[in-house]
């Protein structure tokens, strides 16, 4: 879970934009995440292949916790 927030300390997966096999870009938007005051789209920190989602849709995960895999293109 991305920290998209000053004092974020947990964020509920709200939407996948992305499915697991999906190809994605380097800041192409992969999930929406809310936190304790708004809804937030979630960027992916690199290029690559959404090959696990973790934490699915209406699921409470703290900051730093992996809410999914991304199997990158090195």
């Amino acid at each position: 879970m991305p920290n998209l927030g000053y004092d974020m300390e947990t964020g509920t997966v709200v939407a996948w934009l992305k499915s697991v096999g999906d190809t994605v870009a380097r800041g192409e938007h992969i999930a929406e995440i809310e936190g304790e005051k708004a809804v937030l789209q979630m960027p992916a920190l690199a290029a690559g292949t959404l090959v696990e989602i973790v934490h699915d849709v209406g699921t409470e995960a703290a900051v730093g916790e992996t809410i999914a895999f991304l199997e990158t293109e090195d």
